[in-house]
C-alpha cells in the first residue's frame, strides 16, 4: 500500500450527512483534527448538502457516490449509511482504488465482509470499521485492569447486555432488513469490548430471539427488529460469552458488561465501574468512576497508519469478528441449534 507524506497529503470525503447524531460533521471533524483534509460529502438530501456547506466552506458536494468518485480526489472515503447499504457502497469505492471506513457495524453478514476484505486486498487499499469506543475509558480500564493486572484472576464468562422495557421507535434501526437487526446497534460494540478481553478463538455460538410482541405497533410490522435477541458465544479456552440486546426486559441489569473470573467479578456502565475481589474468604467491593474516553485516537491510527505504516488498530479482519458472532446467532436463533463459527 501507498504511504503518504503526512497526514495533509490524505483527501477525506464522507458519504451521508444526515441530521440523526449529525455522524457526518463529526466524522469529518475527527479527521481534520487528525491532519486529514475534507474535500467532499455525499448525501441524497439536498438541504443537509447545504448545511455540509455552511460546516466545511468550499466543499465538493456529490448527490451519488458515483458521481463522486469520478469527480473527486478523495483518497478515503468514510460510509455513514444504514447497515444494509455498507457494504455495497464500500465494494464501490474499494474497487475505485479508494481507502475505505464503514460506520459500525461493517456489514450485516459474514460474507459481505469476506466480499470487503477480498476487493480491499485486490485493490491494495485500507479497509476499516469506525470502532472510536475501543478506546471508551471503561474498557480501557478494564484491559489493563483484567487482563494486564489480573485482578480477578482467569476470565471464564462474560455477561454483555444492554435494553429494557419499551417500544422500538420508527426509525430505520427498527427495520430488520435495513439495520440487521436488535443485536447490529450497541451489540456489536459490546462484542468488541469482549473480544479485548477474551483473547483466543470463537469456536461456536448459539442465537436465541423473541419477536412478535412490538411488531404490529411499529411502522415496519412484520420487518421490525426482534423484541429480544441473545447470543451465547463458546471460545477455545473455555471461556463463555452471553450477550444479550432487548426491548421487553421489565428489570435490567445496572452494568453493560459485567466480566467473571475465578478470584472475582468486574463490571461497568458508561461511566462507573465496580470491582470484587476475595481475600482471606472475604469478598471486598470497590467502585469509582472510568477514566475519560480517547475516541480521537481512532482518526490518529488511521493518519498514521497510511503516512508511516503503523499498524492498523482496527483492522478488517478485527471489524469482521463481531458481524460473524451475530449472523451466526440470528442463523442459530432461525435454525435452532447451534452453529460453528469460521476464521474465530
Amino acid at each position: 500500500m501507498k504511504l503518504y507524506k503526512q497526514a495533509s497529503d490524505i483527501k477525506v470525503a464522507v458519504v451521508g450527512y444526515g441530521g440523526a447524531f449529525n455522524m457526518g460533521r463529526t466524522h469529518l471533524r475527527e479527521m481534520q483534527a487528525a491532519g486529514m483534509i475534507p474535500c467532499a460529502v455525499v448525501e441524497i438530501d439536498p438541504a443537509r448538502l447545504q448545511i455540509a456547506e455552511q460546516d466545511f466552506p468550499g466543499i465538493e458536494r456529490y448527490a451519488s457516490i458515483g458521481e463522486m468518485l469520478k469527480n473527486s480526489r478523495a483518497d478515503l472515503v468514510t460510509i455513514i449509511t444504514p447497515h444494509n447499504s455498507h457494504a455495497p457502497l464500500a465494494l464501490e469505492c474499494l474497487n475505485a482504488g479508494r481507502h475505505v471506513i464503514c460506520e459500525k457495524p461493517m456489514a450485516i453478514t459474514t460474507q459481505e465482509c469476506d466480499a470487503m476484505i477480498a476487493a480491499a486486498k485486490s485493490n491494495d487499499a485500507m479497509l476499516s470499521a469506525y470502532h472510536n469506543r475501543h478506546w471508551d475509558g471503561g474498557i480501557m480500564r478494564a484491559v489493563d485492569e483484567i487482563r494486564n493486572k489480573r485482578v480477578i484472576g482467569d476470565i471464564y464468562r462474560i455477561d454483555a447486555h444492554m435494553g429494557g422495557y419499551g417500544q422500538p421507535g420508527d426509525w430505520w434501526r427498527s427495520s430488520r432488513t435495513i439495520s440487521g437487526g436488535i443485536l447490529y446497534d450497541w451489540g456489536v460494540h459490546l462484542l468488541e469490548y469482549s473480544f479485548q478481553l477474551i483473547d483466543t478463538d470463537l469456536t461456536e455460538v448459539s442465537g436465541y430471539a423473541k419477536s412478535g410482541y412490538w411488531a404490529h405497533k411499529t411502522a415496519w410490522k412484520h420487518d421490525a427488529i426482534e423484541d429480544e435477541s441473545a447470543a451465547i458465544l463458546r471460545f477455545k479456552d473455555g471461556a463463555w460469552l452471553n450477550l444479550t440486546m432487548t426491548h421487553l426486559d421489565s428489570n435490567p441489569r445496572p452494568s453493560w458488561m459485567e466480566v467473571f473470573g475465578t478470584e472475582g467479578a468486574y463490571s461497568w456502565t458508561g461511566d462507573d465501574y465496580t470491582v470484587i475481589k476475595h481475600s482471606d474468604g472475604i469478598a471486598r467491593s470497590e467502585k469509582g468512576k472510568n477514566p475519560k474516553g480517547q475516541g480521537e485516537r481512532y482518526y490518529e491510527n488511521i493518519a498514521a497508519h497510511l503516512t508511516k505504516g503503523e499498524k492498523l488498530v482496527i483492522s478488517a479482519e478485527w471489524s469482521r469478528r463481531p458481524i460473524h458472532a451475530i449472523d451466526m446467532a440470528v442463523q442459530s436463533a432461525k435454525q435452532g441449534r447451534s452453529l460453528p463459527a469460521k476464521y474465530g
